[in-house]
Order: structure tokens, then sequence, then C-alpha cells
């Protein structure tokens, strides 16, 4: 990315938003700017609003005051006819996977790819083999969920994830139901995808792991959602 096209274009801006989830707001007044290239962490305890956050920029949550614009789109005025184009230029990645059971890895790619306008039969069979090889399960294409130990389930997320190449990468605990050596080969895989230059938002509670693989730290607590350097906050905010 040239330096002033990652100074002056935000892929992500949160200004004074208040976050909520169903009738609650959940966090007030939340500022926050990620820009390309960035590696940004939210982290707290259960029920402080990480996952609103989440869902707030991909238009799933509304806004519930203040500004956020997302990949270009403003969240608090878009239109139910423009999120789809929002979300093409998300990857999101959950902690259960959600894969469809019923098909194979390469169906399941296939299908994300025609839900959003691909067409061209070698154009999809080509992109599924690139995302597949850049998460290193070039070989399981073929093979069912199911056949899939925990850890291959959560790349082929990942590779889902990087098909319509998007601009930020946001993991929502995807570390959450791995045992810690696989927990480690998906985030060495998410630092090697944010070193090419995609922004990776990523919830987690597991100090564990913002501490080996450093990046900038929102801590959610009391209702607010504020960026942490200082480690000793940051562990207060994780275990009071």
């Amino acid at each position: 990315m040239e330096e002033n096209t990652t100074r002056t274009n935000p892929v992500i801006s949160f200004k004074n938003a208040d976050i909520i989830n169903g009738e609650n707001t959940v966090i007030y007044g939340m500022d926050m700017e990620v820009q390309p290239g960035d590696f940004v962490y939210i982290v707290g305890k259960v029920g402080t609003g990480k996952t609103s956050i989440i869902r707030t920029m991909i238009a799933e949550n509304p806004l519930g005051g203040g500004e956020a614009m997302v990949c270009g789109y403003s969240v608090g005025k878009i239109k139910e006819k423009e999120i789809p184009y929002l979300r093409r230029k998300l990857g999101v990645v959950f902690q259960d996977f959600q894969l469809l059971m019923d098909r194979s890895v390469e169906s399941n790619l296939e299908f994300v790819l025609k839900a959003t306008g691909w067409k061209d039969s070698k154009a999809i069979s080509d992109r599924i083999a690139e995302v597949l090889g850049s998460v290193g399960l070039s070989s399981k294409a073929h093979k069912m969920p199911h056949q899939l130990s925990g850890g291959e389930q959560q790349r082929v997320a990942i590779a889902r994830s990087l098909l319509n190449k998007p601009e930020v990468i946001i993991a929502d605990e995807p570390t959450g139901n791995l045992d810690n050596e696989t927990a480690d080969g998906i985030m060495k895989l998410l630092r090697g995808i944010n070193a090419e230059g995609t922004a990776i938002i990523m919830v987690t509670h597991h100090r564990d792991i913002f501490e080996k693989y450093r990046g900038r730290v929102f801590v959610c607590k009391d209702e607010k959602c504020t960026e942490q350097v200082d480690d000793d906050v940051i562990d207060l905010a994780l275990t009071i």
C-alpha cells in the first residue's frame, strides 16, 4: 500500500459510536480507526460487547449512534440492497466454522462465489484452488467437512473468507474451539495473510494469543471499548 493511502483511507472508522445488541446499548462512544495492514484485537470478558461490534461492522446490527464507515459504506445509513456489496469487501471467520456439512470443501467455496456473483466456471475453479493452496489444503478439496479436523475446518473457513479478496478479515474467536497447537497454526496463517496487506480484526479473550502475536488491542469493559497500550490495564480488564 502507498503510505498516503494507509494514512488517509481507513478501512474501518468508528467515531463516537454507540453499539447496540437488540434494544440495549452495550458500548457507548467508541472510537476506532483501522488502517490497511493493521492487526487489531478486540478483547474483554464475555458479555462486554465484542461480538456486537463485529455484527455492527457487517451491518447485521444497526448503529445506535455516532458514525461508522466500513470499507467505504456508512453503516448508519446503509440501505438494505447495499449490504451484500459491503459484505463482499469483508471476510468473516467464526468460532464454529459455519461450513455447509452436506457438501464438499470445494462445493462450500463454490457456493459462496456463485452467491456473490461469480459465473465463469474456470475462474471459480481457479480461485478455489488458489485459496485452498494459500491455507495449505490443496489436497482436501473433495473432502466433506466431517472428514476434516477442527483445525482443517477452520482453515477452510479462512479460505472462504479470502475468496473475494477482502479489504478486511473479521475473525470472531477463530481459535476458541481449537487446541493450543492448532490455534497457533491458525494464528500463523492469519499473520501471514495480514503481512500481505489485509487488515485483520480479531475478537478473543485469550491473553496468550495477543501476547505472542502482537497487534493493536482494544479492550471492552464498563460499556466502553478503548485502545490500550498498557498490559496491566488489559490484564485487569480480562480478569475482573
